[in-house]
């Protein structure tokens, strides 16, 4: 079995359809789901602000690449469009593999080019620490070190205040 920290966040369309839609797609996989948090757009400030959590997931068959392709099949779902011009740019549904743990419960490293693991940057995002935090205490991002110590770094205090929690939008189970 295999463990991910996913983050997902949208904010085209039905922002909240789509990361609804990406929880439920994601079934029994997914153990945790943070609450939702509104956030300025990351990267490219010239478009609207993002609805992001983050997801706990497990899977008995999942390697690493399996999960980076269940992600890009979540995205595509959402009617996801790439746009090479704007890398930061808007989008339907945004998801990320920020971490896997093997079988061992060992972190999963990588240097490979498409799965970078843990993800190269996101140590730098509020938006994927915060919401992991609210679900993991003690977390720690592998090479990193502990989520609570990198959200209240320095150039992420910042980014981080200006987060607003959406306890109106759950994206928990719905069975």
């Amino acid at each position: 079995m295999t463990r991910a920290v996913l983050s997902i966040g949208s904010n085209l369309g039905d922002r909240y359809a789509h990361l609804r839609a990406a929880v439920d797609a994601l079934g029994d996989s997914a153990v945790l789901v943070s609450g939702v948090y509104e956030t300025p757009p990351w990267g490219d400030a010239e478009q609207p602000p993002y609805l992001n959590a983050v997801v706990l997931a497990v899977d008995l068959a999942a390697d690493p690449r399996a999960w980076l392709e269940r992600c890009r099949s979540l995205e595509t779902a959402a009617g996801r469009v790439r746009d090479p011009q704007r890398r930061f740019g808007p989008r339907t549904l945004d998801v990320d593999v920020i971490a896997v743990w093997g079988e061992d419960g060992e972190p999963v490293l990588s240097d490979d080019p498409e799965l970078t693991l843990p993800h190269p940057r996101a140590h730098e995002r509020a938006f994927v620490l915060k919401p992991w935090l609210d679900l993991q205490p003690y977390a720690h991002l592998p090479g990193r070190g502990r989520v609570a110590d990198l959200l209240h770094g320095p150039g992420l205090t910042a980014d981080a205040d200006a987060m607003t929690p959406r306890p109106d939008l759950p994206l928990e189970s719905q069975e």
